[in-house]
């Protein structure tokens, strides 16, 4: 199973049992932006990658289960679910699909109630029975409780069959008065309006739902045909008129984007101060021919669609306080949060700057504190909720050590940051790692300095090996700012393929002092593979040309260190690759044994191209001129060097010479 398929069916699972938890236990563990952002991520796979598509996902279902104690309703009509979208873009995409359908562009904006969606059914008139949406074809019989709700007519105005769908739903006064009584009583607490509504309803005894003070919102009739309605208007109308609790003062006609737009800035303004909850905007085209034409998909109606709003602020606790170490030293304490959704991407961390930002916050661990992204990008905490200290919250206290390696920190004059001056901190092991992942060692594209430096102060990289273990992080990896599904695959598939590298990029990644990229590809070209680099004497060093006593003690030293050993082992194990694969050294009179310097431009090839062919014909090319250098190719506007050339009376060659020998190389 690959990566993806594992990520897919990782996700299938979490949703699965975050349904079960909503729809059956009446106790979801994830938040509605946790939950939002989980099945955009699996929609998006199983449309990336058809392969991999099933029909028992939970991408194909509306609701969650029906709960076996509740009487079983197979619904005439299946209650269907809305399309999530959560941006303008995403709402003008869904405005031009309707324009090319050639339909009428025109709209009813309505509230989305944050409750349980309810199916009524009437006989002449009189309630029969009431369903919860289940899974869309069977719900759950209700009905005991329904008839507790007040706003529930058991009788219309007028003597009719009808089935009309609405939002059962606590208002938040109620939600309040039960949590203060509970919390008198030291009852668990409800966690919110949607649950306290769901859970109340599925009460056996009709008694509790009848406390709970529950009331419903009805938006919807499955059948407006029946009954000569021609827009989703003039349905609102007819249901209020029998005598339903619409919710006339919010309904609102609009043409187009402009009014859709300036209907969601109105409404997310007075949004706080409504008595109910609403989690976004339901926008409906309103002609019911339209509607008809526009369709269904297996899962959604084609003609409607709910904006969510984004979370702009989010309370969450605040678990701990963590320093990390900074390349230059620097000291910054991180919050430590529960895992909260915050403009739809998680926040388990998020920056407290310096002490004195701590400080002046009142931050203490264990606070209930606010979250938010500053500019939308970078979490932040707002604030401390003060009236929610239980005083069992501990104070936040400076460190006065370097977390890494215990040296005394410094603060200078007129400073607000604290430094580790030890410039042998463990944590410096960040440009070793970084230097591991570069272009010219192991080309790994995503691991720079920044990303490195979080995964290392977050403990997931402490040395090279741990780089090809960051596929066990992957969830964490998405959790981090500027990451998300796309960019972190592609990191991982960049980590996995620099495992087929050629032996010289994993030489040169060691990091063997005095070891560059020319001398680490002299090497391998001569050894062949690592065991035999290892199994050198350091006279086998010296014998090369161009590695004197000091570089071939450094190698042999290197790979005399017990650590050394154990890491080159532990990447062979890990499936990297230990042989020079590049092409077997070829002979050219001119070239083998010569130290070349290119300068200035080549019209017939790029340099790093060219040095490449030199450099398996035996040559070596150099960035700088010296006594040693054998050949100077030079092409246009040339610089410096060709000056220096011609001072050191070292050969030149021009470029239609240099041509000609490439040409009779093929």
């Amino acid at each position: 199973m690959n990566d993806i398929q594992k990520r897919i069916e990782e996700l299938r699972s979490l949703i699965n049992k975050a349904n079960y938890e909503y729809y059956v236990l009446d106790n979801s563990t994830l938040s509605d932006q946790e939950f939002d952002k989980f099945l955009r991520e699996l929609e998006n796979l199983e449309m990336e990658y058809p392969e991999f598509d099933s029909p028992t996902s939970p991408t194909k279902k509306v609701g969650g289960e029906v709960i076996e104690r509740f009487k079983k309703v197979r619904h005439k009509l299946p209650m269907l679910s809305l399309p999530d979208v959560f941006d303008a873009i995403e709402i003008e995409d869904f405005n031009n699909r309707i324009l090319k359908e050639n339909v009428d562009p025109t709209y009813v904006c309505e509230y989305k109630i944050d409750g349980l969606s309810v199916s009524l059914h009437y006989e002449k008139g009189e309630l029969i029975f009431a369903a919860t949406r289940g899974d869309g074809i069977t719900g759950e019989d209700i009905t005991h409780n329904v008839k507790t709700i007040k706003s529930v007519p058991l009788k219309l105005n007028q003597p009719i069959d009808i089935e009309v769908r609405g939002e059962i739903y606590m208002p938040k006064s109620v939600l309040l008065e039960i949590n203060a009584k509970r919390e008198k009583d030291r009852l668990p607490l409800l966690q919110n309006v949607r649950n306290a509504a769901a859970g109340s309803v599925r009460q056996l005894d009709s008694k509790i739902a009848s406390e709970r003070k529950l009331s419903t919102w009805i938006y919807h009739l499955p059948n407006p045909e029946d009954y000569g309605i021609n827009t989703h208007e003039e349905a609102l109308d007819f249901m209020y008129k029998l005598g339903f609790k619409v919710n006339k003062e919010a309904n609102r006609v609009v043409h187009g984007m402009e009014e859709i737009e300036k209907y969601i800035k109105e409404t997310s303004e007075k949004r706080r101060n409504l008595p109910y909850e609403i989690d976004g905007i339901v926008i409906k085209v309103n002609s019911l021919s339209s509607q008809k034409k526009l369709g269904f998909t297996s899962k959604y109606p084609k003609w409607a669609i709910a904006y969510k709003f984004p979370a702009e602020e989010v309370l969450t606790t605040l678990r701990d306080i963590v320093f990390t170490v900074g390349r230059t030293g620097r000291i910054t304490p991180n919050a430590v949060l529960d895992p909260v959704i915050v403009m739809g991407s998680t926040v388990k961390r998020a920056t407290l700057h310096n002490e004195d930002y701590v400080v002046s916050k009142d931050l203490k661990i264990g606070d209930i504190v606010a979250i938010r992204k500053a500019g939308d990008v970078i979490p932040e905490v707002v604030e401390r909720k003060i009236e929610r200290r239980s005083g069992k919250e501990k104070d936040f206290v400076m460190i006065t050590t370097c977390p890494i390696c215990g040296s005394l920190l410094e603060k200078k004059k007129d400073q607000v940051d604290h430094y580790c001056v030890n410039l042998f901190c463990p944590a410096r092991k960040v440009e070793g790692l970084i230097h591991f992942c570069s272009r010219k060692a192991m080309n790994i594209d995503g691991l720079g300095i920044e990303i490195m430096e979080d995964l290392f102060n977050l403990g997931f990289v402490k040395n090279i090996s741990d780089i090809y273990y960051l596929h066990e992080h992957r969830k964490d990896l998405i959790e981090l700012e500027g990451y998300g599904n796309k960019s972190v695959d592609n990191l991982l598939m960049a980590i996995e393929d620099s495992k087929s590298n050629s032996l010289e990029r994993l030489l040169f990644g060691l990091g063997i002092s005095g070891i560059g990229d020319k001398t680490a590809l002299l090497l391998v070209k001569i050894f062949k593979n690592i065991d035999k680099l290892m199994e050198a004497s350091c006279e086998d060093f010296e014998n090369i040309r161009d590695i004197g006593p000091t570089l071939a003690q450094n190698l042999y030293s290197f790979f005399q260190m017990k650590e050394n050993v154990n890491l080159i082992e532990k990447l062979k194990e890990l499936g990297l690759n230990m042989k020079y694969l590049g092409d077997e050294e070829r002979h050219h009179d001119l070239i083998s044994g010569k130290r070349f310097v290119l300068t200035g431009t080549l019209s017939f090839m790029d340099r790093e191209k060219l040095s490449l062919i030199l450099e398996n014909y035996g040559g070596m090319t150099s960035s700088s001129i010296s006594k040693k250098t054998d050949v100077v190719i030079v092409g246009e506007n040339p610089g410096s060097k060709f000056d220096k050339a011609k001072e050191l009376n070292i050969e030149i060659w021009n470029e239609e010479k240099i041509k000609s020998i490439v040409n009779s190389l093929q």
